[in-house]
């Protein structure tokens, strides 16, 4: 099981958000605003299995790539998203102390 963190531009985030959920991909959206890349954002969180990232990102970048047909491209150096894969055994769980509470 992995965990893919993908850091869309609003510009793309519900056309991802719809035509991924009707392909049956599950995820939590998360709304994020700062400095990552530069601009308006949103997160979306992805549990798949081992061998669906490459899948789930071609998947992606043609959604983008329609969006842009709808719309024109962003600008030179904007980036569409920018995806990151955790293997779900790496990550931390949260620990219980000797007194039941998690640290």
């Amino acid at each position: 099981m992995k965990l893919m963190i993908c850091v869309a531009h609003n510009r793309y985030a519900d056309e991802l958000e719809e035509r991924l959920k009707d392909k049956g991909y599950r995820m939590t959206e998360l709304a994020s605003s700062g400095g990552f890349l530069k601009k308006g954002n949103t997160t979306f969180l992805f549990g798949i299995k081992d061998n669906d990232a490459e899948a789930l990102r071609k998947e992606m970048q043609t959604i983008c790539l329609d969006v842009e047909k709808k719309k024109g491209k962003l600008k030179d150096g904007q980036s569409r998203y920018t995806s990151f894969v955790i293997n779900v055994k790496d990550a931390l769980p949260f620990l219980k102390n000797q007194n039941g509470n998690v640290t």
